[in-house]
């Protein structure tokens, strides 16, 4: 719609230029998870193609750190042509900046004003831009409401009350062999999932979700993740108090975690406990 943000990425550092998003740059690393691949531990995986294979060789609990294992998570490593990137609020507010989206140029430019810096796009690559890019985020979509609430009202007063498209509701109507991916902007960033249907059954099911882009360990050529990045890429990320780390706290808090994806339990024998009842 009018004065919308359209896909986009913002690469190497470059705020200005927004280059044209492509799907099938998307792949996901295993590297430094407790995933197996068939393909090895290094090997990248379109979601299409990918794989959900529980390998836990960490420590066995208790155990105080896991530093020094090359495997560390349970989030695997999604990457852009070979980038890690970040997604969320900001890097929609980032987007739209470099769109020249009017309600977010003025009001990113407001708050540098405000806080006497320098009219920046990558001011919203920050921890503040992160808190302040979520704020931004919200303020947008409730003036998007309100401005096609009356609308949406006529249209339905004129009899429009359908929800969704049914024409590819039915199972029979599809191809016996497809694949699709859906796409959203959810409120911690975007949002995938992708089916690959043989035969009209489903024979694999990937989602590729916000948090995993930012807090995704490191890939096969030792990048990091979003989080780890914005905490250990100068070495001199601020700490007052060692006894009161708040400061890491509150940069990884700006992302917004969603970690639940990400926590896997296991019995004392490393069995997985399942809470999964087969029909």
């Amino acid at each position: 719609g009018k004065g919308m943000i359209k896909p986009g990425v913002l690469l190497n550092g470059d705020y200005k230029n927004v280059l044209p998003f492509d799907q099938d740059k998307i792949k996901e690393f295993v590297t430094s998870a407790w995933y197996k691949y068939t393909e090895g531990r290094d090997a990248g995986l379109a979601p299409y193609d990918g794989e959900t294979n529980a390998d836990y060789n960490g420590p066995r609990p208790p155990y105080k750190w896991l530093s020094d294992h090359p495997q560390y998570t349970w989030v695997k490593a999604p990457r852009y042509d070979g980038h890690a990137m970040a997604v969320g609020p900001n890097a929609r507010m980032m987007i739209g900046y470099a769109q020249g989206v009017p309600a977010i140029v003025e009001r990113v430019d407001a708050a540098c004003d405000k806080l006497g810096i320098p009219r920046d796009n990558a001011f919203l690559n920050s921890t503040l831009g992160r808190v302040y890019g979520r704020s931004l985020d919200a303020l947008i979509n409730v003036d998007m409401m309100v401005n096609q609430l009356q609308e949406m009202t006529d249209r339905i007063k004129n009899g429009e009350t359908a929800t969704f498209n049914p024409e590819k509701w039915e199972p029979e109507t599809w191809p016996s062999s497809c694949k699709g991916v859906g796409w959203v902007e959810a409120p911690r960033g975007s949002l995938s999932h992708w089916v690959r249907i043989e035969n009209g059954q489903t024979v694999n099911y990937q989602a590729v979700v916000p948090s995993t882009w930012n807090s995704s360990g490191r890939d096969a050529e030792g990048q990091m993740g979003p989080y780890e990045y914005s905490l250990a890429h100068t070495g001199k990320h601020p700490l007052v108090d060692p006894t009161r780390p708040v400061e890491p706290l509150r940069t990884v808090h700006s992302y917004d975690p969603c970690q639940s994806c990400a926590v896997h339990l296991f019995d004392e024998e490393g069995e997985a406990i399942l809470t999964r009842q087969d029909p």
